[in-house]
């Protein structure tokens, strides 16, 4: 499958179940890769992309890498499954907020099948998010265990405010088809990979 990323719209993209994976990908690491074969398969995609952010709004600019090389980062690490693909989306659409991105992803590509992906510790802190109700009205939602957060996140305000949208895990293949809000709790293996140990690791 080539990587290149049809345009929104494009009539090869309808009908298709696609996860979205936000992030800075400061760099891009083998969890990510994991959480995504794990949505590809517990969730029934048919592909995943990943939303490399030109600056996440509540990190710090200091010591984020350049966006192009977070991009050749990323696209190194995903070279190794067809079904993922990196994308520049947020910087070609002008968008900082994740409200702003799924809604205009949605306007152009209506037929699309998007689904949010999220790790347990984004759900709970989602809530600190722009505008984060309407992240949960506009698409589905997976969200995938995290070591030490899981608990907590379920029990936060975004897992109270959508309570009653939560979908059994036993119909997770369903979620892409589901009216939003719609959301579900992915158990999975916690992958120990991460960004800042990386960046940690390299300074030293």
């Amino acid at each position: 499958m080539s990587k290149r990323l049809p345009p929104l719209g494009n009539a090869l993209l309808r009908g298709r179940r696609i996860g979205l994976l936000g992030g800075s990908f400061n760099p891009a690491h083998e969890g990510h890769l994991y959480i995504s074969r794990q949505a590809l398969k517990r969730l029934g995609l048919d592909e995943v992309w990943w939303l490399v952010s030109p600056q996440n709004p509540l990190k710090p600019a200091a010591g984020m890498a350049d966006l192009s090389d977070r991009l050749v980062s990323a696209r190194g690490v995903a070279a190794a499954d067809a079904r993922i693909r990196v994308t520049d989306i947020e910087q070609r659409l002008g968008t900082r907020f994740t409200a702003d991105t799924l809604h205009l992803m949605r306007k152009a590509s209506p037929l699309t099948k998007f689904v949010w992906l999220m790790g347990a510790d984004n759900l709970l802190q989602v809530s600190a998010w722009d505008r984060w109700t309407s992240i949960f009205t506009t698409v589905p939602v997976a969200v995938f265990a995290r070591k030490s957060y899981d608990i907590r996140a379920l029990s936060g305000i975004a897992a109270h405010r959508f309570g009653s949208a939560r979908v059994p895990e036993s119909r997770s293949r369903q979620l892409a088809d589901a009216a939003p809000p719609a959301w579900v709790f992915v158990p999975c293996q916690h992958h120990p990979a991460s960004a800042t140990a990386i960046r940690r690791a390299v300074r030293h």
